[in-house]
């Protein structure tokens, strides 16, 4: 039997957390880390970290919407970074690392604008998520693909990566491959 995919662009911070998290997510079929939203066509990470592309760091999902819903991939999103400080995560600072959905369809929009609307209530402090049309995206060098995997003892993955996986095991403990 053919599944179905869809596909999914959340830029929320540094690519490597939430690829090691979406990974893990029933009904995620693929996850690649990558760039959009700029203005440089075949960016490198080199020059989106100098911020003056406009590119953000993002996933790539695609996903079984029989198995996981794309409501259920924001709640998702929205744990594991914080949706209220603007081109930051952390110590990571610029535009790249910007909160933002980019939406594939308008029933994606739509979903993502109920989401929104509904993570409003959980914060503290206004949301500054940008809400965004699909654009091209542009696959990250090979080295950042399944990177957390690939170098756990790595300062940066073992420090912010590890931790947030770990959050989200026990947050979603029913929904893991």
């Amino acid at each position: 039997m053919h599944q179905q995919t869809e596909v999914a662009v959340f830029g929320g911070g540094c690519f490597w957390c939430h690829a090691a998290v979406y990974v893990e997510v029933c009904g995620v079929t693929r996850v690649e880390s990558g760039y959009t939203g700029g203005s440089v066509p075949d960016p490198t990470y080199e020059q989106i970290c100098t911020g003056d592309t406009g590119h953000a760091e993002v996933v790539r999902l695609e996903f079984d919407p029989a198995v996981v819903s794309y409501h259920d991939l924001l709640e998702i999103f929205f744990t594991l970074h914080d949706p209220t400080t603007l081109n930051r995560q952390g110590n990571d600072v610029g535009t790249q690392y910007r909160s933002v959905i980019y939406y594939q369809s308008a029933g994606q929009e739509s979903v993502a604008r109920k989401v929104l609307a509904e993570m409003a209530g959980v914060w503290d402090a206004p949301i500054v998520t940008q809400l965004a049309p699909a654009a091209t995206f542009y696959a990250a060098e090979d080295y950042h693909q399944n990177y957390a995997e690939q170098h756990p003892l790595q300062g940066y993955c073992a420090l912010v990566v590890v931790p947030k996986v770990e959050k989200f095991r026990a947050m979603y403990a029913g929904r893991l491959k």
